[in-house]
């Protein structure tokens, strides 16, 4: 009887715990892993189907389960760093431990691993564009006039623009577009917000981190770029309203420009037609001319 109280308890306690899996989520990745002779799969999508299997149990049996994203080449970095063999199953375990507290991560709600694995990889890429923005804003330094970090005072310039833009958006569903020239990359941001029955706008709060540190960093650094916010709303035509970034300021697009930058393709140039059901405006000025209290950082 002892026996058995025992064994339930260490069932009930398996449920208690929450556990990481760290996902090589595309065929590259893969095949980067298969020179370690303890990974001991053969083909990727036979790995993703058992790995959805796992996942289907522990679901089942209670367990949450979140996704990490499983880079070969920070995972053969870690190992160099910390003395781990890399050819270790041990060593996979122990880096995505430390991915679980530092990288990109999702949690596991039943959905199919070809929803889930897109939305990882688009939360690594916010993840790593946020820290790339953050990185370059810290490296401007202070203001040599007046001694500001010029960095900071661009972020919180970014964040009143940002609500600002959200003000004076029409109600519904805001999806914003935030763009930036390099060099040396050219960084993208996307911003979903909702609102709620009051009227406020619901924003994720990683989403609104790296989307404001893009403006943030286009505005200290004066590059060319561009703003753009579409609202959706039932029984109405989604409007399309945006903003050019240039010299350190966002100058309102009239009608005519968001039409030609939205029925243009950005690769070619070539002419697309427009969307149904779309409505073409020009954007309300929103009373920023890039100018600090006394002067122009």
């Amino acid at each position: 009887m002892a026996h058995t109280d025992h064994q339930t308890l260490r069932r009930v306690l398996r449920r208690e715990i929450a556990g990481t899996i760290g996902v090589l989520t595309d065929d590259h990745d893969f095949r980067a892993m298969r020179r370690y002779r303890s990974f001991t799969f053969d083909d990727h999508t036979t790995y993703l189907r058992h790995l959805e299997t796992v996942l289907k149990t522990r679901a089942a049996q209670g367990s949450h389960t979140t996704l990490a994203l499983f880079d070969p080449e920070d995972y053969a970095a870690y190992c160099a760093d910390t003395g781990l063999d890399p050819d270790a199953s041990a060593s996979r375990s122990r880096f995505t431990a430390h991915l679980a507290a530092t990288g990109p991560t999702v949690p596991y709600d039943g959905r199919p691993l070809t929803d889930l694995l897109p939305q990882l990889v688009d939360e690594a890429v916010r993840q790593a564009t946020w820290e790339y923005a953050t990185t370059l804003l810290t490296r401007l330094g202070p203001c040599p006039t007046c001694g500001e970090d010029i960095g900071r005072a661009a972020f919180t310039r970014a964040s009143e623009l940002l609500v600002r833009i959200l003000d004076t958006a029409p109600p519904g569903e805001r999806h914003l577009v935030c763009t930036v020239s390099g060099p040396p990359d050219t960084l993208v941001s996307v911003l979903h917000g909702e609102q709620d029955g009051t009227g406020a706008t619901r924003l994720d709060e990683a989403e609104a981190l790296e989307f404001t540190s893009v403006l943030a960093l286009g505005l200290a650094t004066r590059s060319p770029g561009g703003l753009v916010i579409r609202t959706s709303a039932a029984g109405t035509a989604d409007r399309v309203h945006g903003w050019r970034l240039r010299g350190g300021a966002l100058e309102p697009l009239t009608a005519s420009e968001v039409f030609d930058a939205y029925c243009t393709d950005v690769e070619s140039g070539d002419i697309v037609p427009p969307e149904s059901g779309v409505d073409y405006g020009a954007a309300p000025d929103l009373g920023d001319d890039g100018t600090a209290a006394a002067h122009r950082h």
